[in-house]
């Protein structure tokens, strides 16, 4: 059986688009067969984390149970197969991103550590006392928090473009502030609170009219879009494994390799170095320059295993499913007289974000895993954004290809009912 084309009949009803089989789609997810409090699992939580597919649970297993060693340094097989393993998923993320060359493939801990290290290697030895940092309101924590750090250490500004009623990004505010020629703008591709989709090619092009450098956050975009470095055009983009259907504790930063390698490395020892003596240190190449220490091999395994997965399946056709899905999930959930919907942005991916009248949204997130449905409920690591829409908290239902109309049906049935009972 394949995931595309020739969908059963008992795969029709829940699959809005003819192109994905999602009944074996689903198969290949064991978590999905579960039963939440005797009711059968629906996981509308994949903002938060997505769940993993057998192939790549099974390739980090078959890592450790047969291939497991330290990568680069040693001369027997295992570490051999190791780094071959290690690197052979570096040239498929790359291929997978559209990146020019391997090593602009810095693997990391995830989305926050990428940051992270942008800010502190590439940003921090520029920035002066009365600079500005530019993000736009609506960032995750871990694209504000670095950017206040970093300013309130060096006398620096943070810039922020204000978020429209609807939940995008003003783009004329947006222009007046890289008209001020800020050192980096820092900007989400997907919002994780909203589902905001930034016109990231706009943007990009506008910061680089003035000279402004882009650092992406693409954590929310990488499980739902088809995304291109040279199309988009940034100079570094970020994202985690376990967001796009991978392991926790790894993520990719992206960079041209011009901006990488103006970059200090951030962190010192193990295999970012050529050699050491007590007068100095000679540092390694790209990429290994900016990955100290031993790396999350088996992480790294996996994200390899979760995008050989993505590609089998073709971003392209899992893009159209799920705006089918994210469509039908907006009407069926805005039909519901007591919910009230949080961002309204015309271009959104994964993510429906609302209020169910008075209804504190934990009360409602603890009411539907009653019903065996895990939704996110709280700020989301997006605390300005619920600042902005005058909100301390939502309930988030957010989306991916394993989901059916059937799971939003249910989700939608649950809310009548969690109306009723506090009615």
């Amino acid at each position: 059986m394949t995931r595309l084309g020739s969908t059963p009949p008992s795969a029709q009803s829940a699959n809005p688009s003819a192109g994905l089989n999602i009944d074996f789609i689903r198969s290949e997810f064991p978590v999905l067969a579960r039963k939440i409090r005797g009711k059968q699992l629906v996981y509308l939580d994949n903002a938060a984390s997505t769940q993993k597919p057998q192939q790549v649970i099974d390739a980090i297993s078959n890592y450790y149970s047969q291939s497991h060693s330290n990568v680069h340094r040693g001369v027997h097989t295992l570490s051999q197969e190791a780094t071959d393993l290690y690197e052979g998923a570096r040239g498929r993320v790359g291929k997978f991103i559209g990146a020019q060359d391997t090593r602009e493939i810095i693997f990391v801990r995830g989305a926050t550590e990428a940051i992270n290290l942008v800010a502190h290697s590439f940003v921090r030895p520029l920035l002066k006392p009365g600079d500005e940092i530019a993000i736009s309101g609506l960032e995750h924590h871990s694209n504000i928090v670095p950017w206040q750090l970093l300013c309130e250490e060096k006398g620096s500004k943070l810039a922020v473009i204000p978020v429209t009623d609807n939940g995008e990004i003003d783009t004329q505010e947006m222009k007046k502030i890289l008209a001020r020629r800020p050192r980096i703008l820092a900007i989400n591709h997907v919002s994780n609170a909203l589902g905001t989709v930034n016109p990231l090619r706009e943007i990009v092009t506008a910061a680089h009219s003035e000279g402004v450098p882009v650092m992406v956050d693409g954590a929310q975009a990488m499980p739902h879009l088809a995304v291109d470095m040279q199309q988009l055009g940034c100079d570094f983009y970020c994202f985690s494994g376990h967001k796009m259907f991978g392991p926790t504790g790894i993520g990719v930063l992206y960079g041209r390799l011009d901006m990488l390698e103006s970059l200090v490395p951030y962190q010192g020892g193990g295999d970012m170095i050529l050699s050491v003596s007590f007068e100095g240190t000679i540092f390694n190449e790209l990429p290994y320059r900016l990955e100290a220490g031993t790396p999350n091999i088996a992480g790294v395994v996996g994200l390899g295993a979760a995008v050989d997965y993505l590609t089998g399946i073709q971003m392209a056709e899992i893009q159209d499913y799920e705006d089918t899905l994210c469509s039908y999930a907006l009407e069926r959930i805005d039909a519901i007289p007591e919910v009230r919907i949080i961002g309204k942005a015309r271009h959104r991916a994964g993510v429906v974000s609302f209020l169910v009248g008075d209804v504190h949204p934990h009360d409602v997130g603890t009411i539907l895993d009653q019903k065996g449905i895990a939704v996110r409920a709280g700020h989301h690591c997006a605390q300005p954004v619920m600042e902005r829409f005058g909100v301390p908290a939502t309930v988030r239902a957010s989306f991916a290809f394993y989901n059916t109309r059937q799971e939003v049906d249910t989700l939608c049935e649950a809310l009548e009912d969690v109306t009723q009972y506090f009615n």
